[in-house]
This record gives C-alpha cells, sequence and structure tokens, in this order.
C-alpha cells in the first residue's frame, strides 16, 4: 500500500511518513526541494521505510497537474493522499500583498483540490482508500496578523466537510485534524502524536469515521 504525501517536511510530514511507514506503508513525498527529499528518503530508510520522492512547486498549476497524473500512472494502489502543505507569510488582512496571497492560496488549498482530483478516480473504483488534511486553528481563530493563513486553513476545513459528504458512500475517508498550537516536540502538539492521530483515523471503521478531530 502506498501513502501520497504532499507538503513533506521535518515536521507533520516527517512523522506521518515514519508512523505509517512502520505500518508497510510506502510513502510518496511530494516537496520543493530535491536535496531535501533524498534527505527524508534516507532517513526513512534507515527505518526500513521504503520513499519515492517527487519535487514539485505547487504554484505552478500546470506542472503540478502534470506531476500528480504521473504519479497516478506510476501508482496505481495510492491507499491514502495526505495534504499536508501549507504557506506562512504572516501579514494583517489590511496589510495583504495580492501576489503573495494568490501564492498562498494555491499552496493553502487550490493544491488539496488538485491532489484530490487526481487519485480520487483510483479510490473509486476500489471503493476503498483515505484523504487527510492537515488544518490548524486558525480556521476557527484567525488571529490579524495570520489573515491569508487563516483563509487557508478554513477552505481546507470547508473542503474537508464537503469531500467526505461526496466520499462516503464510495467507501472513502476524508478527514482533518484541526490543530491549534505550534507543532513542536515534547509538547501536546508533538508531530508524532499528530501522526498517531491521523493512524487512528486511518483505522476507523467506517461507521465510526469522524471527519474533523480538534486538536487542542
Amino acid at each position: 500500500m502506498k501513502l501520497l504525501l504532499i507538503g513533506m517536511g521535518p515536521g507533520n510530514g516527517l512523522a506521518i511518513a515514519k508512523r505509517f511507514g512502520r505500518e508497510g506503508f510506502e510513502i510518496l513525498m511530494v516537496a520543493r526541494k530535491e536535496n531535501a527529499l533524498q534527505d527524508f528518503k534516507t532517513e526513512l530508510a534507515s527505518s526500513g521505510i521504503k520513499s519515492t520522492g517527487y519535487a514539485a512547486d505547487i504554484t505552478d498549476d500546470v506542472a503540478f497537474k502534470q506531476l500528480l497524473q504521473q504519479i497516478v500512472q506510476e501508482h496505481a494502489d495510492i491507499e491514502i493522499v495526505h495534504y499536508n502543505a501549507s504557506a506562512y507569510n504572516p501579514a494583517k488582512p489590511s496589510e495583504i500583498d495580492l501576489d503573495v496571497f494568490n501564492k498562498d492560496l494555491k499552496i493553502n488549498i487550490v493544491g488539496a483540490i488538485l491532489a484530490v482530483q487526481a487519485v480520487l478516480p483510483q479510490m473509486k473504483s476500489r471503493s476503498r482508500g483515505a484523504i487527510f488534511l492537515t488544518g490548524g486553528g486558525t480556521a476557527l481563530n484567525p488571529p490579524a496578523f495570520l489573515a491569508s493563513l487563516g483563509i487557508g486553513k478554513a477552505a481546507i476545513r470547508n473542503f474537508t466537510f464537503s469531500l467526505a459528504d461526496e466520499c462516503k458512500d464510495y467507501g472513502i475517508h476524508a478527514a482533518t485534524i484541526t490543530i491549534s498550537g505550534m507543532v513542536k516536540a515534547g509538547t501536546r502538539f508533538d508531530p508524532d502524536l499528530i501522526a498517531d492521530e491521523f493512524w487512528r483515523l486511518y483505522q476507523q471503521p467506517q461507521a465510526e469515521w469522524e471527519i474533523e478531530v480538534h486538536w487542542v
């Protein structure tokens, strides 16, 4: 089985890759920098986890869609797609630069929509799968200086609920964890704890599927 993890990074991304990798998943990693992907691949391999890295700029719609199609063609057995990418560019509502905001939107929500649209057909054909999205507390309590991120996380949350409604009859579990705190090792917001929670969501029987976990 394979997990397509978009937005691979040293926090939640790596923790999720390790958690699911320990359970036998092969990890398909998407991140912006090729050298970072190679470092992650080496680290995962040291734990016996197989992975493949794909470098991508999510803000380039055309190139990102082409990469997603390539991944889907190369891997017909994607069990989970997890969208973990987000853009952090602090600015108050009155100070948002439109060009930056538009790029933030592409990373924070448009990329998630494109990823789901690419993988969903094969999941529907199998009548199983999971779509996970990393949410954030700014969706619920947006501070002024994180206006762009707040809008993006609110969109992720909304998208997850509408997606869950579409997918429930196909045996596909769509869910998000709304993380209301700074991700940091050794705290309540330790990425390993968050990864464990995503694993718990994956193991849920369909009758008990949750759409959102509010992590506080």
